[in-house]
């Protein structure tokens, strides 16, 4: 048996690099007479396979025969093809001089049809050597049901998947010379993706293995995408095209995965990969679209950007599910909210609706979801890092990468659960105690003094330092935001029609709005919480304590939602729309506070005309020059000191100023010029004063810029 499985694997991967050649063959075809050629031998492979799974259904002399028969008339078509095509050629060019013969166009039926003949030959392989292998198949006998079993049951063998997969990297190596080198790679990535698919062997081991290694190759895909996508301010439209495809279909494979492996059903993962090699050989059969092609800004194109974000998110999502069924299986086997869909229409909707939410909830809430999502956004932090030349960016930056590894997945997700394992699940409180999740156990004294304490900090914090001490760093959305590519995408809070209403440090009247609705929930799900502890009231939602529900709705939910809608609500939208009730609490201890944006010459600002620092701003403060010209400072309870300004200014004019300047300011010399900071000129043109010298702002500085430092 092992000689027949070794002798059938052989032929597998032989059979692999034929089909590669076959579509390169495909690829450089100029006339049609190529292409013919190129059905033909497709053709032939079909012939072979397809008569050998007659004779395996079959086994014996009709059996045989009708295989032979089978074979016979699909290469008598695929023989009748080039040779209908060779005359058709040759009689259009009788009575001439013999010119050259038509050229062959490329569209997108010749991509269907190389790609639905590739697959049908995959399919009649995998069948076959499913068949020879010893695999038994329903047949037509046992059903629709049964039949879309068999169908599922060979595009998950290892023969199909293994095979594809090895295909998909040869013939992508084959046409490495034609195709871009951003495609090349992201395509190596879907090989190794397709070969380590969990389904492809009944092993519990192999499952194991794979969904772990699959997970990781899939962060390090997602990471390589955002960073090349954020190098490369325009992308080939193409590419771009095939990228959101491929994410959409990722996306559904999770989600397919997910299902195999909690209710053992296999179809949508089926599925997910015969769409994605659809994508992949239409892709390849017509390379040239990807270097000749238009050309898209991708920071200008709200609807693309979007779906590259839910996409991704879809993925994620699954894949944290999938995480957690393997890594914890005690804990969320039976964890996923199953509500019955069944009964009147309006009961079922209710149902799948609160389906959808808790489990959505729960994942987004599980360790290894946060931790795959920190190890993803964090990789684009640390791009960032390296390009930040402040030391002070450079030190907040690591502190938020260590606030959220602390704080967002270990004390939550781990200590927090070592600590109290017989509290519900879903119940812990992020940063030991923030204002939520008074339901989550008895009252106590200590746990209102871990949140007064929390309050305390955080209140003591914002007023030192600003609300970038929670914003910016504490906070598990600041490292979502700050990495390269997200970051880039604050072009859209100047372009979005919806994110344009929020711009500049004035508070309309939708953020007052939000806001108010924010903090009245905040405080009356509070009380609602406090009463059901002390026996007076019983308030649910959904079972779940009010406040607790709050806290899931908010973080859980709405703001994975309002992530990926970046593209046209804004960049740093938890900020600029006002609904994070504790922005909205560090906002009011920063209104009291020292932090504040403050330029070493105003009249640098003055005359600049970059407006560098408005663009660069995350929270869309696009009227800070103004008061850099005017008053030398900014103070905006919006702003969330990022620092992007600072770093962006092309005249090192501009620093943040909190306690620490002001504690020097009032109690130590001011600190002098340093050597290495200069000014460089920006007036064209002198400005004398009557009856004064050429100032330094003048034409002819006598070193071609001003010293200036802190003050």
């Amino acid at each position: 048996m092992l000689a027949d499985e070794l002798v059938l694997a052989v032929l597998a991967a032989l059979m692999a690099v034929f089909t590669a050649l076959v579509i390169r063959w495909a690829v450089e075809a100029k006339v049609p007479l190529h292409a013919a050629g190129v059905v033909f031998l497709l053709l032939m492979m079909a012939a072979m396979f397809g008569g050998a799974v007659v004779y395996y259904l079959n086994p014996g002399t009709s059996g045989l025969v009708e295989g032979l028969w089978l074979a016979a008339g699909l290469m008598s078509l695929g023989a009748f093809i080039p040779f209908f095509t060779f005359l058709r050629t040759a009689a259009g060019q009788l009575g001439s001089n013999t010119p050259p013969a038509p050229p062959l166009h490329k569209g997108a039926l010749y991509g269907a049809m190389v790609a639905g003949l590739v697959l049908s030959n995959e399919f009649l392989m995998g069948w076959a050597f499913n068949l020879a292998s010893g695999v038994h198949f329903a047949g037509l006998a046992g059903g629709a049901g049964a039949l879309a079993g068999d169908v599922t049951a060979v595009i998950d063998s290892p023969w199909f998947l293994f095979t594809m997969a090895g295909e998909m990297a040869f013939t992508t190596f084959l046409l490495r010379s034609r195709l871009d080198r951003a495609f090349v790679f992201v395509v190596g990535f879907q090989a190794a993706l397709m070969f380590l698919s969990p389904p492809a062997l009944a092993s519990s081991v192999w499952r194991e293995v794979t969904v772990l290694l699959g997970s990781g190759v899939m962060i390090v895909l997602f990471v390589y995408l955002m960073e090349h996508i954020y190098r490369q301010k325009e992308l080939n439209a193409a590419y771009a095209t095939y990228l959101v495809r491929i994410l959409a279909i990722y996306g559904l494979m999770m989600a397919g995965l997910f299902l195999w492996a909690l209710y053992g059903q296999p179809l949508l993962f089926a599925a997910s990969i015969v769409l994605e090699m659809v994508v992949y050989l239409d892709a390849v059969a017509r390379p040239d679209r990807f270097v000749e092609g238009d050309r898209m800004a991708w920071q200008l194109n709200a609807r693309w950007a979007f779906q590259l974000l839910a996409f991704v998110f879809v993925a994620e999502l699954f894949m944290g599910a999938l995480l957690d069924l393997q890594i914890e299986p005690a804990v969320f086997v039976g964890a996923f909210p199953a509500l019955a869909l069944s009964g009147p229409p309006i009961v079922v909707l209710e149902n799948a609706v609160s389906n959808g939410f808790w489990f959505f909830a729960l994942v987004a809430g599980s360790t290894w979801f946060l931790a795959m999502m920190g190890a993803e956004m964090g990789a684009l932090v640390v791009f960032k890092f390296k390009e930040v030349r402040q030391r002070e960016t450079k030190v907040r930056l690591g502190l938020m990468m260590a606030c959220y590894g602390l704080f967002v997945v270990f004390f939550p997700s781990v200590y927090y659960t070592a600590l109290f394992p017989t509290w519900a699940s879903g119940t812990q409180v992020p940063v030991l105690g923030w204002s939520m999740g008074l339901g989550s156990a008895p009252i106590v004294p200590s746990l209102f003094a871990v949140i007064l304490v929390t309050y305390a900090v955080m209140g003591t914090a914002s007023a030192l330092f600003g609300r970038r001490a929670i914003c910016s760093v504490f906070c598990s959305a600041p490292l979502m935001y700050q990495g390269t590519t997200i970051d880039a995408m604050k072009t859209f809070n100047r372009k979005s029609p919806v994110a344009r209403k929020y711009l500049s440090s004035r508070f309309s009247s939708l953020y007052s709005a939000t806001t108010g609705v924010v903090m009245v929930a905040l405080v009356g799900t509070s009380f609602l919480s406090y009463f059901d502890q002390i026996g007076k009231l019983n308030v649910t939602v959904g079972g779940i304590d009010p406040s607790v529900f709050l806290f899931v709705l908010s973080f859980s939910v709405l703001w994975y939602v309002m992530f990926v809608t970046i593209p046209y609500t804004g960049n740093y939208n938890c900020v600029t729309m006002g609904w994070c009730y504790t922005g909205t609490i560090a906002q009011a201890f920063q209104r009291i506070g020292f932090f504040k944006l403050k330029v070493k010459d105003r009249q640098v600002c003055k005359d600049c005309t970059t407006l560098d620092c408005a663009k660069s701003c995350p929270v869309g403060l696009v009227d800070m020059p103004g008061h850099f010209r005017t008053k030398g400072e900014f103070r905006s309870t919006k702003c969330c000191g990022v620092g992007n300004c600072v770093g962006v200014c092309p005249y090192g004019n501009l620093y943040i100023h909190d306690i620490r300047h002001w504690v020097r300011e009032r109690f130590s010399r001011p600190a002098s010029p340093s050597a290495d900071v200069l000014l460089p000129v920006v007036r064209a043109t002198p400005r004398p004063t009557e009856g004064a010298p050429t100032s330094a702002h003048g034409a002819a500085p006598r070193s071609g810029a001003t010293k200036a430092g802190f003050p």
